[in-house]
């Protein structure tokens, strides 16, 4: 194979698709994933595992080295090749022992001793009770190895408590496919069985799996539920198959006949996409989970399955043990098709049980799927492999799919059901002066003209809710009836804002500038006795660019005057350890101190400038915490003299925060505002007190906050929204 070069590489060693394994498919999600993080700063590369040097694969460009398990010269030859490239800094193995040659796969152990780069192990077979011979390949592993890796607590606890291995090792959970959450009718339709009760377990067949137990537990189950039916979903394991052919699937098929359940039990034999896999899981009741191997540390169905949002019957190998409780699932004995009938009737039988266990699942597995799992790999990376900058992370492509799914045509829905629209919580003029302001962003930057009919949507809005004062009234419900009493100082700051930034963009048409116009007069004059301080800092932003346009001298006035308010909240609140507007921080906060910044920009008054310096500082220093951003948390906020809240976290607030710290490093060029935007960034990238991301790359939205121990999974307007503008905001730095 041709050697890499060029930029920083890290190489994965494993099996690789189109090897159809379990640890190939593993190794091409953790690398996509990987890739979608760093592509731009580092390559990644694959030295692919062989079967007996005999099986040929017709690999991707991706894999750069071919290594057969049972030839020794193939694992020195590679790592000599290995060791002649400046440019691998790192190697990550997934290792299990059945992938590699010799006794216990010790043949990886000549690998390990020759090649002089870093590496990092990800163990996802860690077993409690070793002969000798395991213990000492283990060992030895562990002497060669840099990190290592595992997917649940029990295996640091193993490999600590009986291996004695001393290394660096972390948990990283086994990742998943970022999926919706959703009931079982529309997967039930798609397989054909939308009346049936439907129970599923996947995998690639053979010895072990269990599956004849489920099967004989079904006799009393099917008297119970006679419209069930049990999904085996994979087909027979290459290794399995070519031993002893369809031996162990004629087995269950005679037991199947024996007991007359031929209606109840069905094969679907094939190597499943994931795209299948989501399908059959989200169709089922419940998930079953019947390995035989009581000490399996990793079972990346039994991941799969919950993350799905799937009520979970398990045996209790490990894995189960560490993940399935009560609340989630039921586990079964092993060896006892019993207590499968029972564990199964009881969750079908009690169908609220059911749907607190899918949440639950659903809920607590979400730090599990590949964006979070690549998050926390890319974070031990950063000890290898040389960063240009740490501004450099790859940030996620410009996205704005979920906006247009949550704008009809009226506007922009205010909330949703994770992903899906909810049209009965119809329309405030706070997320469609947003999504006005993103989407005039979007065009300047991409000039993608689809972004013109949204600007129209949003357009119309204001019109729609401008009354003949100009006051612009907030909320609209689904009936497209206006709440006359719905008018609030901050939603027509906001819109002053949006509509100032609309008439300011070079590019957009003049019509749509000339209505802004119009409606953004009218909405100034209702805006003039505004006390607000949050509405005065959008109207002074909206002002700022409205006066880059029209060059009013009437509006450095309007400037000067609403600036002046907030100096004075400043010079009465603020004291030397409290350098704030008001007694308290709440929400919004950062976009006090941009205000100023704008404020100087128009003016060249230092004393606003010097203002938004101390107040903009102060606000750092109480949100930022070890290079974390970390919101004022709304569920109490922050009185003076009090303890600030942490949770819940909004979005909103974390894209306030990038857009200031980005307005003031323009102004200023302190190089500390530019790298606290970075920071503030990538709260939505997974650098934030649960290290998850709260953007959603699957769907383009962005999740509606985030708590103590999970994330909100709705993402509504305000949220997709607000990531957007921080996103877009940072194409300025």
């Amino acid at each position: 194979m041709k050697d890499g070069g060029g930029n920083d590489t890290i190489l994965f060693m494993g099996t690789y698709p189109p090897r159809e394994c379990g640890i190939a498919t593993f190794t091409k999600d953790l690398v996509g994933a990987v890739d979608r993080k760093l592509s731009n700063m580092i390559h990644t590369g694959i030295i692919a595992i062989n079967h007996n040097g005999v099986n040929i694969y017709n690999y991707p460009k991706k894999v750069q080295y071919e290594v057969s398990d049972s030839d020794l010269n193939d694992y020195i030859e590679i790592a000599e090749r290995i060791n002649g490239r400046a440019d691998v800094k790192l190697i990550c193995i997934q290792h299990e022992f059945g992938i590699f040659g010799g006794e216990w796969g010790d043949h990886l152990l000549m690998f390990l001793e020759k090649i002089k780069k870093p590496i990092v192990v990800t163990f996802h077979s860690v077993l409690p009770s070793p002969n000798e011979k395991l213990w000492r390949v283990v060992r030895e592993i562990g002497k060669k190895v840099e990190d290592i890796i595992v997917m649940t607590k029990s295996g640091v606890n193993i490999l600590r408590e009986t291996y004695g291995l001393e290394n660096p090792i972390r948990v990283i959970p086994h990742g998943i496919p970022t999926t919706t959450f959703e009931d079982q009718a529309k997967s039930k339709a798609k397989i054909g069985c939308p009346d049936k009760k439907v129970i599923c377990s996947f995998g690639m067949i053979g010895p072990g799996k269990g599956y004849e137990d489920v099967i004989n537990s079904l006799p009393e189950v099917v008297k119970e539920f006679p419209d069930l039916v049990y999904i085996i979903v994979g087909e027979t394991h290459p290794v399995v198959r070519k031993n002893s052919g369809e031996q162990y699937r004629n087995e269950l098929i005679n037991i199947i006949k024996e007991l007359k359940l031929e209606n109840h039990v069905k094969f679907y034999n094939k190597y499943v996409t994931l795209d299948e896999i989501v399908r059959y899981v989200k169709a089922a009741d419940v998930y079953i989970s019947p390995s035989q191997n009581p000490n399996q540390i990793t079972s990346g169905t039994l991941a799969y399955a919950m993350g799905c949002g799937r009520a979970v019957v398990s045996t209790p190998f490990i894995h189960a043990k560490d993940i399935v409780d009560e609340k989630k699932g039921l586990l079964a004995e092993f060896d006892n098709p019993a207590s499968f009938s029972e564990a199964i009737i009881k969750i079908l039988k009690d169908p609220e049980m059911r749907k607190s266990m899918e949440s639950h699942a659903y809920h607590e597995t979400r730090e599990m799927t590949w964006p979070n799992v690549a998050f926390k790999y890319c974070g031990l990376f950063d000890h290898y492999v040389h960063i240009e900058s740490e501004e450099a992370r790859m940030l996620p492509k410009v996205n704005t799919t979920h906006l247009a799914r949550l704008t009809d045509g009226f506007g922009v829905i205010q909330f949703s059901k994770q992903w899906v629209p909810d049209v009965s919580s119809g329309y405030t003029l706070d997320d469609n002066a947003r999504a006005l302001l993103v989407c005039v962003k979007h065009f300047e930057k991409f000039r993608e003209y689809k972004q013109l009919n949204l600007i129209r949507t949003y357009l119309n809005y204001f019109k729609y809710v401008q009354d003949a004062d100009g006051k612009l009234y907030n909320f609209v419900n689904e009936e497209k009836n206006i709440d006359k009493n719905s008018w609030g100082e901050d939603a027509q700051g906001r819109a002053i804002w949006a509509l100032g930034y609309l008439i300011d963009a070079p590019h957009i048409p003049t019509d749509f500038k000339r209505e802004a116009h119009e409606i953004f007069v009218r909405a100034l004059a209702a805006a003039e006795k505004i006390k607000s301080p949050r509405a005065v800092a959008f109207t002074i932003q909206g002002l700022y660019h409205y006066g880059k346009k029209m060059k009013h001298e009437e509006t450095k006035e309007h400037v000067i005057r609403f600036a002046n308010y907030l100096v004075s909240l400043y010079e009465a609140s603020s004291n030397a350890n409290w350098k704030w507007f008001e007694k308290y921080l709440t929400y919004g906060n950062s976009k006090l101190s941009e205000a100023l910044f704008y404020a100087y920009s128009v003016t060249g008054k230092k004393r606003y400038l010097d203002v938004a310096n101390e107040s903009l500082r102060f606000l750092i220093e109480k949100t930022f915490e070890n290079g974390i951003f970390v919101p004022i948390g709304q569920n109490g906020w922050y009185q003076e003299g009090g303890e600030r809240q942490y949770y819940d976290q909004q979005p909103i607030e974390a894209a306030y925060m990038v857009d200031t710290l980005i307005t003031a490093y323009k102004i200023t060029k302190a190089e500390e505002y530019r790298k606290s935007a970075f920071q503030a960034f990538r709260w939505f990238t997974g650098e934030n007190t649960l290290k998850q991301m709260v953007y959603n790359e699957t769907t383009g939205g962005c999740h509606d906050g985030l708590g103590e121990r999970t994330i909100n999974l709705n993402q509504g307007a305000e949220s997709t929204i607000a990531y957007l503008l921080a996103r877009l905001s940072m194409m300025d730095v």
